[in-house]
């Protein structure tokens, strides 16, 4: 308890703005990114250039279940990552053998509909969808109902050759809770969601390519080093242009087309206001790479 109180008092230091704190607001600024006691995800930075945020799901004796916890860990993850002006981009892994085998049962086994009503429970597992930087997973194994749902979070997501992505909540007498009806339709279809959703029977790596729902696979042990490689030619970009487009896709992507098409202008507009869109096409015209300072 004495040291996640440290921890909150560090955190609130770093919102500390006075010139005569700043040297101590900087000790706390990494005190908060570099202290954290997780216990089911490691969460580290990766790439030449220490610019992607990594996290790992690490409960392997259960198969990477998603339990309140572990999902609450995520969340102070990302909140770090989205913070650090230096990481451009965010990698979601888990192990070989899964990357969360699902929700766990054994916590939700004795909830009740009153329970899950007034605790408005899996509120706060949608944090990897409202993640401003953009978030790949990198799938080998199961991915299976909430794994599956956590995957489709993500804005990219590439797997392993021998993933397995389903939605078997029907097998449990309940259904996805967290996207899987609704998301999983808009990557692969009506008539596939379907199928996967009211037979509970997973699809696999190639399949899940094929539909839509998967960028890319490869052998699952590159898997984590490809997924990294995308993460930091993102993270290389302008964090400004970059946030815009990922904004620019997912609003557009719950829009009509007309909406969508107008809403995307603005956003395009909106790049002319930032130094990094006159140094890009610069950097073009001068045929030179262009320096980015996200401004």
């Amino acid at each position: 308890m004495a040291s996640r109180r440290l921890f909150h008092v560090a955190r609130g230091l770093c919102g500390l703005r006075s010139a005569q704190l700043t040297r101590t607001s900087n000790l706390a600024r990494a005190y908060c990114s570099a202290s954290r006691n997780f216990e089911m995800i490691k969460a580290e930075k990766k790439g030449d250039k220490q610019n992607v945020g990594f996290i790992q799901l690490n409960r392997p004796k259960a198969l990477n279940a998603l339990c309140d916890q572990l999902m609450s860990e995520l969340q102070d993850a990302l909140d770090d990552f989205e913070t650090d002006k230096t990481v451009g981009a965010i990698v979601i892994t888990g192990s070989e053998k899964a990357f969360a085998a699902g929700a766990d049962i054994k916590e939700m086994e004795n909830l009740t509909y009153q329970k899950c009503l007034m605790g408005d429970f899996l509120a706060h597992w949608t944090r990897v969808a409202r993640c401003k930087k953009p978030v790949i997973a990198a799938v080998n194994g199961f991915a299976l109902g909430g794994g599956c749902e956590l995957a489709m979070m993500c804005d990219i997501i590439y797997a392993g050759n021998k993933a397995k992505f389903g939605q078997p909540e029907i097998l449990l007498g309940t259904i996805p809770g967290a996207g899987g009806t609704q998301r999983l339709p808009r990557a692969v279809g009506k008539s596939l969601a379907m199928e996967m959703v009211l037979t509970g029977v997973p699809i696999s790596a190639e399949d899940a390519h094929k539909s839509g729902l998967v960028s890319k696979v490869f052998p699952a042990d590159e898997l984590v080093n490809e997924a990294i490689k995308t993460a930091e030619k993102i993270s290389d970009l302008s964090k400004i242009a970059v946030q815009i487009a990922k904004e620019a896709v997912n609003t557009g992507y719950e829009m009509s087309l007309a909406e969508g098409l107008h809403f995307e202008k603005r956003m395009f507009h909106s790049t002319f206001s930032t130094d990094d869109r006159k140094e890009g096409m610069t950097a073009f015209v001068e045929k030179r790479k262009a320096n980015f300072t996200d401004s």
